[in-house]
């Protein structure tokens, strides 16, 4: 056997061993030859910095119970062997986090203690040790460190997950509670997109004026987000009915988190799939939601970020239960990672980049209604 036939045949068995033992990510390096233990010899040292940000609202957003004008968000940035993952907290404050709560949780972590940034899983797991909820902030990191990790490798995440691109669905455009003029304005600004999400939960009048002035605008398919917002299993029912004749598609969250019996017996009658939002917060969640929900809503703000996400996709399928990814008040960072998801769901809401003024970030971008994914590594996005 000559020389050049044993140095192949080694490489290629270290090669084998190493993928053997090693996440994902670092299965692809195998195959570049490029290893971990020649990224733990280097002695890099990942170094995470953050600061606030406001994305400012285009118009005054309202759901069922509040208002707010700009959500306040933590950006998030994990430098190493100079290569920048950028990453992002955002909190509307039903979420219970602030910028100084996220903050101050993101002063805590020490990423120091792990000599490779493909350590996701053993990463993600003490972070989330450090202190309970916090998901937001957690998030922030998880995005950041899944954007270093696609950018050293070279790939986005899409690829990485073995998904399709092209393998697509419609993103619905967020109409919040307002006046009739203002839902006329906001329903033509939602012109672009195939389907309409229309905030409801406020009370019956408010409601009803709501879809007929919008149907007063357009015919397209509507989704309908309560926001835990119906008290009475009937009338949710009813209104459930009504909306079914209206084009209205689904459901979101109709009532309480916490009336799951209730919301099993709208489930079990109703025309239109009834999904979970508030009650699905992570992957703890799914296993009991079943037969009281016809799915989940992901938003990675909940989950932690991206690795528990793609948990939960792996779960509710098992399950038969149907997906869909949203989003809060997010850049076009936060989104663009929640795109990576995009072929694995049969609805989606990621619109939050389109409600503000102030966007510092360039990602994923909507084509013909459908959320169309680039080829950038990482989550890509690019900074402005």
């Amino acid at each position: 056997m000559t020389q050049s036939r044993r140095n192949f045949i080694k490489t290629a068995s270290t090669a084998i061993a190493a993928a053997a033992v090693i996440g994902p990510a670092e299965k692809i390096l195998a195959a570049q030859h490029v290893f971990p233990e020649t990224v733990k010899k280097s002695q890099k040292k990942m170094k995470l910095s953050f600061r606030p940000f406001n994305a400012e609202m285009k118009h005054v957003f309202t759901i069922a119970n509040s208002s707010r004008t700009s959500t306040p968000i933590v950006l998030t940035e994990i430098e190493y062997d100079g290569i920048t993952g950028y990453g992002e907290a955002a909190m509307p404050p039903y979420l219970g986090e602030t910028q100084s709560s996220a903050i101050d949780f993101l002063k805590k972590v020490d990423l120091g203690r792990f000599s490779s940034p493909f350590m996701i899983e053993d990463i993600m797991t003490y972070v989330d040790s450090i202190a309970s909820n916090n998901t937001a902030a957690k998030a922030a990191v998880d995005i950041a460190l899944h954007d270093l990790v696609g950018k050293l490798i070279g790939q986005p995440w899409w690829k990485i997950w073995g998904f399709d691109k092209n393998r697509t669905v419609s993103t619905s455009f967020t109409v919040g509670l307002d006046t009739e003029e203002i839902v006329r304005e906001k329903t033509r600004e939602a012109s672009p997109y195939n389907i309409i999400k229309v905030k409801l939960g406020r009370d019956d009048k408010t409601d009803r004026m709501m879809i007929e002035t919008i149907r007063s605008v357009t015919d397209k398919p509507i989704c309908v987000d309560a926001n835990q917002g119906w008290k009475d299993k009937n009338y949710a029912l009813d209104m459930i009915h009504w909306l079914s004749e209206r084009n209205v598609r689904m459901i979101e969250q109709p009532m309480s988190r916490y009336m799951l019996d209730e919301t099993a017996w709208i489930t079990e009658r109703s025309p239109l799939p009834i999904f979970a939002d508030e009650a699905c917060q992570r992957l703890t969640d799914i296993q009991g939601l079943k037969g009281a929900y016809s799915g989940i809503n992901i938003k990675l703000m909940k989950c932690t970020g991206m690795r528990e996400a793609r948990e939960m996709v792996t779960v509710a399928k098992a399950l038969h239960m149907k997906l869909m990814i949203g989003c809060m008040t997010e850049t076009s960072c936060a989104i663009s990672a929640a795109a990576q998801l995009i072929s694995q769901m049969e609805w989606a809401d990621l619109d939050g980049n389109l409600l503000i003024s102030n966007d510092c970030f360039k990602g994923a971008e909507i084509c013909d209604g459908k959320v169309k994914l680039n080829d950038l590594p990482g989550i890509g996005v690019v900074k402005l």
